[in-house]
């Protein structure tokens, strides 16, 4: 039986160490006191989240195709369960 390709590790980010931190910053404050996770929703489309500790903003990017901020009405359109 063929075995499946591995996932690509993704380097994770640190808010203790100094130099291991996000890429990201903040689309609000430009703090670059953030947490980002990559998930992919209900639909299919992979999104970045992120949010900062600064000022509590938070953010849905999509990362396929041309990068678009999506609202939280469309995150929760696309994370719906199908019936």
């Amino acid at each position: 039986m063929p075995r499946s390709t591995p996932p690509v590790a993704v380097p994770l980010g640190s808010l203790t160490q100094p130099g291991h931190g996000p890429l990201r910053t903040c689309d609000s404050c430009g703090s670059e006191r953030v947490t980002e996770l990559a998930m992919t929703l209900t639909d299919g489309t992979p999104v970045d989240f992120v949010s900062c500790h600064a000022c509590e903003h938070r953010t849905w990017r999509t990362v396929s195709g041309e990068p678009a901020v999506l609202s939280s009405d469309e995150v929760l359109d696309r994370a719906r369960k199908p019936r």
